[in-house]
């Protein structure tokens, strides 16, 4: 096995997965799983700056060192992450919380579930022995994102989410993911969602820190498919401890005419990375992603989206904005890939950035990979300040400089947050902005 040159945190992984391997779910095949997406994880290394889709996103010099796998949460930990999950609730939703990577069935919401809607921990379903079809989708060796083999390989829990044909869930499922630990501590969880033929659902996905708990990493994987003529709504609010590493990957399959909407604000964290990989696998399907960053200080905010259209008349729209002061770091890679195949494609990705500072920096990067002759696809980018008329205009009428400037950031960001399509989760997107907006008043 043609293995890279480990750095030291590159060993200290190697320690890690040794030692939590026989507290880690899932015995036979699943444990076979787990050793080969280490070894995938080995071949590949810890992202740098010379792999292209890690270019502006070096784990090795941001990553300097490898926390403890976070043991169980005892008493003290759930309330904690009690007060947390309270603090930021989302009224009429189902909540399944995590706390340090351990589903906690006292805090999340298991009964009186929708007919045809199936939730179980994926502890729960490793250990009883289900091998087959589950890990096979849920712990599949991904050869490309080295931080999802390794998620795959260290995962401790998560949950498993079916929803039968035929279903339109009337109620949002709201997956929490709260760091409770008040010593550094790493959490490595997965979840996978499965929706059949004729569906409805929405999904929320939260990040959280509890008192306490500050130098913190989260890696996270999502694994998302999604049936002929079903429909997928996606929100994802990271607002992590500011000192906290958020390594997170989502990977999404659409059958023949389904709908996947997906919007994402991240506002907290001291590096965060998204990574999603999108695929039309079936004809018809459409897709719209949208996304803000909105940080400051020294965060460093990576979100890079991987669009495969691999079949015929599929349509996907990208919208991104960031917002970035003081020396805070924005990235947003978009490419767009079209197979020989998928004649009829309409693909279109455009990305903004706002700079409220000399020193804050925004690196935008759209792509275009185009293999058919039939489409229509397009991609734009900007980087700017915000304009000095219209500030000068609103402070001329009375209004303090940070207020008019509020004005302005809440105008801009409001194109990517209006195409959440609940009213209820885009007040709950907005609020969050605004808890932004407020702190740097």
């Amino acid at each position: 096995m043609n293995v890279v040159a480990k750095t030291e945190t590159g060993r200290a992984l190697d320690d890690a997965f040794a030692v939590a391997r026989d507290r880690l779910p899932g015995k036979g095949k699943i444990a076979d799983q787990r050793r080969k997406a280490f070894e995938a994880y080995e071949r590949l290394g810890l992202p740098h700056r010379r792999i292209e889709d890690w270019k502006y996103t070096d784990l090795r010099a941001l990553m300097r060192e490898v926390l403890p796998l976070a043991p169980g949460p005892d008493a003290a930990a759930l309330n904690r992450a009690a007060a947390a999950v309270k603090l930021r609730a989302i009224d009429g939703v189902r909540r399944l919380v995590l706390v340090d990577g351990a589903f906690a069935p006292d805090l999340s919401d298991l009964g009186n579930l929708e007919k045809g809607l199936s939730i179980r921990p994926l502890r729960e379903v490793l250990d009883a022995g289900d091998d087959g079809a589950l890990s096979a989708q849920a712990f599949a060796t991904d050869t490309s994102n080295p931080m999802l083999a390794l998620n795959g390989a260290m995962a401790t829990d998560g949950v498993v989410v079916d929803v039968a044909n035929g279903t339109m869930l009337t109620q949002p499922l709201h997956i929490v993911h709260v760091a409770s630990s008040v010593t550094p501590a790493a959490m490595f969880t997965r979840s996978l969602l499965r929706l059949g033929r004729d569906t409805g659902v929405t999904l929320v996905e939260s990040y959280l820190a509890g008192e306490g708990a500050k130098a913190y990493q989260t890696h996270d994987g999502l694994i998302v498919a999604i049936g002929d003529n079903a429909r997928l709504d996606h929100v994802r609010l990271v607002e992590d401890s500011i000192e906290a590493f958020n390594i997170s990957s989502a990977t999404v399959s659409l059958g023949a005419y389904s709908h996947f909407n997906t919007f994402g604000l991240t506002s907290g964290g001291h590096v965060s990375r998204y990574q999603l990989t999108v695929t039309c696998a079936g004809e018809g399907s459409n897709v719209e992603t949208n996304g803000v960053n909105l940080i400051n200080g020294k965060q460093h905010a990576d979100t890079t989206l991987f669009m495969d259209h691999a079949v015929p008349h599929c349509a996907s729209r990208e919208i991104f904005r960031a917002v970035v002061d003081d020396r805070a770091h924005s990235v947003f890679q978009g490419r767009i890939i079209v197979r020989p195949d998928a004649q009829k494609t309409d693909a279109k990705m455009m990305t903004r950035a706002l700079l409220l500072s000399d020193d804050a920096e925004a690196d935008n990067k759209p792509e275009l990979e185009i293999f058919a002759d039939d489409v229509t696809c397009g991609h734009g980018a900007t980087t700017g300040a915000l304009d000095e008329s219209l500030l000068f205009y609103m402070r001329a009428r009375g209004l303090p400089e940070k207020e008019a400037q509020a004005l302005l950031i809440q105008a801009f960001v409001g194109e990517a947050i209006e195409t959440i399509a609940s009213d209820a989760l885009r007040e709950v997107a907005i609020a969050t902005a605004q808890r932004w907006l407020q702190a740097r008043a």
